[in-house]
């Protein structure tokens, strides 16, 4: 078994290109979500981008309290991964220049 950490890492930093076709960019779709969100929550109910990668992981934490699965760590720490490359303003795995 890999460390979490650097498996959180290879989901956030380093996703696959089958990831990516399957679900298209990892910040695109948290920006649909909290979009979606807003189309169905009350009115005056708001939800930022920022605030879907929190509710994911208050999702995962509250998976995480009901019954251990690492599955719900990995994704937590992805999450925090994703939630601080969205705050720091990191262009898409697509869009990063070649090294």
């Amino acid at each position: 078994m890999s460390n979490i950490l650097k498996r959180a890492n290879s989901i956030v930093n380093e996703r696959s290109e089958e990831k990516e076709r399957q679900y298209g960019p990892f910040a695109e779709s948290m920006q649909r979500a909290a979009a979606i969100y807003r189309l169905i929550a009350p009115e005056g109910v708001k939800m930022t981008t920022d605030d879907m990668y929190k509710a994911m992981i208050a999702l995962k934490l509250s998976r995480e309290a009901y019954a251990h699965k690492e599955d719900n760590l990995l994704d937590i720490a992805a999450y925090i991964g994703a939630l601080n490359n969205y705050i720091e303003g990191e262009p898409d795995i697509e869009n990063r220049p070649e090294n």
